[in-house]
């Protein structure tokens, strides 16, 4: 299933060279040629939903839709459905960083111009693609451009701020708004088609290139979002709309009140009741963007931690069992045996493990996360086994280089004496480390690969605003990079044996 010993880069498509942000254009199929050059098989990539309050895309308006940003505008240029000249005088955006207010409000405008032209001027043969994409996911598509159009009509505001009526979907109120809105709706399915059709012809032209895409499923989702508004009866809310429970995790080493993170909690009950169908709808949307998907907090699958929604803090909460093997197999009944890793960093209990090895599923290791402890730390590679995926670090970590400069001594020195280095090239040691140990699966945040410090860090947990902006300059995709990379890959047995190239010189 995961074509054994493979390795890959983690790179989100925002940090992508574009206009402004990463986009689906030229810069990405750019990078894919990259790694094709340097030998990889796997890309992996965070979330793909519109993204709110913060701009991460953990925090989506959707679990299933695209998010528009990502749109290459050049492209719609060449297909005939922007006119150039909507690009002559866009903004001097910044090639190494995205400035996300700005963006949007550019992007989007620009994004409403290629919309009125696409509804002046389309072909029949670009209206009936539209309509047979409207057609085919529906059953998320309709929902969730309603609610983009309400949001946009209502200044942004969350959904349980709008008029009552409509914030509990009474019939009417819909029938009137669906109404009202017809053009604005259509608008966000157009944004979805596009988006889409980007995204397939980027991921055919990976898998083709023996590429494959991971993707990342959260296990909860946005209070404001389509998918809590259009399906309130799935989640533990009170009759205003309101959670009356939310997700978290317990206190522990980091933290003495533990982290309240405030996402809505499942109606695991009502979910098994129809057979998982919104979760099964979930996974078939996702599967059709990405050839394996990363499940993101997988604990909470055996067991979550659930707070009152009025607590301030996690402390009083309590563990609460999920749906432990009934999804999954609900999941392989509908959509047969799929890819996924476990996502099962942090505190982590038997049960956990018990139900990731029922299950077959890969876990993760992150070498950032083994040094200053025992033997026995579970992320040292002695401990390493082969259904795993090993990481020099996440979106979450630092960069290897930042995390170095900042290790406290006895984590440094453990480091050190285990791998008998000195540290002046940290991030490609633990390259090497995570591309020559026994795991299937090595992945490497494309920063690490670059050299970059803190500087280039993607996310701080915590830190409510200044992340996920970081961008790779199209000159570090060079071929030296591809050509170091490609030759420990090689080196370390991780290309297909069909591979004809050969790899010498010393690395």
């Amino acid at each position: 299933m995961y074509n054994r010993r493979a390795s890959g880069i983690l790179l989100h498509p925002t940090s992508l060279p574009g206009r402004g942000i990463g986009d689906l254009g030229r810069g990405a199929y750019q990078f894919v040629d990259w790694l094709h050059a340097a030998r990889q098989r796997r890309w992996q990539i965070m979330p793909l939903g519109p993204t709110g309050y913060g701009d991460s895309p953990y925090a989506s308006f959707s679990a299933m839709a695209g998010n528009p940003l990502l749109i290459s505008l050049e492209q719609l240029v060449q297909e005939g459905m922007l006119p150039q000249a909507e690009l002559e005088h866009a903004p001097d955006f910044s090639p190494s960083h995205v400035d996300y207010g700005p963006v949007i409000q550019w992007k989007m405008a620009t994004l409403q111009a290629a919309y009125a032209h696409f509804s002046a001027n389309a072909s029949a043969a670009q209206r009936g693609a539209f309509e047979a994409f409207h057609n085919d996911q529906s059953r998320w598509l309709d929902n969730y451009a309603l609610f983009a159009a309400l949001k946009e009509a209502h200044g942004g505001a969350p959904w349980n701020q709008w008029e009552p009526a409509i914030a509990q979907r009474e019939p009417a109120a819909v029938g009137e708004w669906q109404s009202k809105l017809a053009d604005r709706v259509r608008f966000q399915q157009f944004l979805q088609w596009i988006f889409f059709d980007q995204w397939q012809a980027l991921k055919q032209y990976a898998n083709a290139r023996d590429i494959q895409i991971i993707g990342d499923i959260p296990i909860f989702v946005a209070y404001d979002s389509a998918d809590v508004w259009a399906n309130p009866d799935l989640f533990y809310l009170d009759a205003q709309g309101n959670p009356t429970v939310v997700a978290g995790v317990p206190p522990d080493y980091f933290s003495a009140t533990g982290q309240r993170w405030g996402n809505p909690l499942y109606r695991w009950d009502v979910l098994a009741q129809r057979n998982f169908s919104w979760w099964i709808e979930r996974f078939r949307v996702t599967f059709f963007l990405v050839d394996i998907v990363r499940l993101d907090h997988f604990r909470g699958f055996a067991a979550y931690w659930e707070v009152p929604a009025a607590e301030e803090t996690a402390l009083n909460g309590r563990w609460v069992e999920g749906p432990r093997m009934a999804l999954f197999e609900a999941l392989r009944r509908e959509l047969g045996p799929v890819p996924i890793i476990a996502e099962d960093l942090g505190l982590i209990t038997p049960d956990v493990d018990a139900l990731r090895d029922e299950l077959g599923l890969p876990g993760m290791a992150v070498l950032q996360f083994a040094w200053g402890d025992t033997p026995a730390n579970p992320y040292q590679p002695h401990n390493f086994h082969r259904n795993l995926v090993a990481y020099t670090g996440t979106h979450d970590n630092d960069t290897t280089l930042g995390w170095w400069h900042s290790l406290d001594a006895k984590a440094k020195t453990h480091l050190q004496h285990y791998l008998r280095l000195h540290g002046d090239t940290i991030a490609w040691d633990l390259i090497r480390v995570a591309l020559m140990s026994v795991a299937d699966t090595a992945i490497v945040p494309l920063q690490d690969v670059l050299n970059l410090g803190s500087e280039a860090r993607m996310n701080m947990p915590g830190r409510p605003t200044g992340n996920w902006s970081w961008r790779v300059l199209p000159e570090q995709l060079n071929a030296e990079n591809a050509r170091w990379l490609g030759e420990l890959t090689y080196l370390y047995g991780r290309v297909p044996l069909a591979d004809p190239a050969d790899s010498s010189g010393e690395t």
